[in-house]
């Protein structure tokens, strides 16, 4: 992606904090709804949305703290294209992946689909039916993003609006190293990790090249719908 592109999805180079506080803001949904499609000022637009990215630099990946007596916590999520495997983060992310769990085990995200992909940048998800109904959710839940974990490639983090508190269901999986961007900072409020892909990367990979489109008054939406069949706790 050159940088004329890079400029656009940050609407002409506003500095980062500004530009993270927009990402995720919705054009369809309640204030206090999760984050959503781009249309909002500093928002990634449709806009060279299908274009292959230069591969971020090798960097290490965040440790992550496992479960009860260390044993990790895998969320699964069958998908159309294949399944992903999310080790979740509880030690370091206590309230976002109880609440992510929670989700999951209620089968929130069955039958869903990743309404925002981005490549270069993201997948987004857990918010929308096919038909681009927006489901109704429970309470927002505070905000994790100063636990010591980064948006780099791989991990899942909680999308929300430009409220920091403001987070509910949909969630987002980096497809690049987005830390710069999406991490904590002094005035950058940031988004919460709380997990990372152990296995199925190459499923994201193949989600984030898919064609898209408009839906309704939402952008990046995929041509062809990618769907979360079923999501559940693995060994549960």
């Amino acid at each position: 992606m050159d940088d004329y592109k890079k400029a656009g999805y940050i609407a002409g180079g506003v500095i980062a904090a500004l530009a993270v506080m927009l990402v995720f803001q919705g054009i369809s949904q309640e204030p206090e709804a999760p984050a959503s499609p781009g249309g909002a000022p500093g928002a990634p637009g449709a806009e060279g949305a299908g274009e292959e990215a230069e591969a971020p630099a090798a960097i290490e990946e965040p440790e992550m703290g496992g479960g009860a007596d260390d044993v990790p916590e895998i969320a699964v999520l069958e998908t159309t294209m294949g399944t992903i495997e999310v080790e979740l983060d509880r030690e370091n992310a206590p309230v976002t992946v109880e609440n992510f769990v929670r989700y999951v085990n209620e089968g929130f995200y069955d039958g869903t689909v990743f309404h925002r992909v981005i490549n270069g940048f993201m997948i987004q998800g857990g918010g929308f039916t096919p038909g681009g109904e927006q489901k109704e959710t429970r309470e927002p839940i505070a905000l994790e993003s100063q636990n010591g974990l980064s948006n780099t490639r791989g991990t899942i983090a909680m999308a929300r609006t430009y409220v920091p508190d403001s987070a509910t269901s949909q969630f987002y999986i980096n497809v690049v190293d987005n830390s710069g961007m999406l991490d904590y900072a002094p005035g950058n409020p940031g988004y919460a990790v709380f997990g990372r892909v152990v296995s199925g990367m190459e499923v994201v990979d193949a989600i984030k090249s898919v064609p898209t489109g408009e839906r309704g008054q939402n952008a990046d939406w995929p041509a062809e719908d990618v769907a979360i069949t079923r999501a559940y706790m693995k060994g549960g």
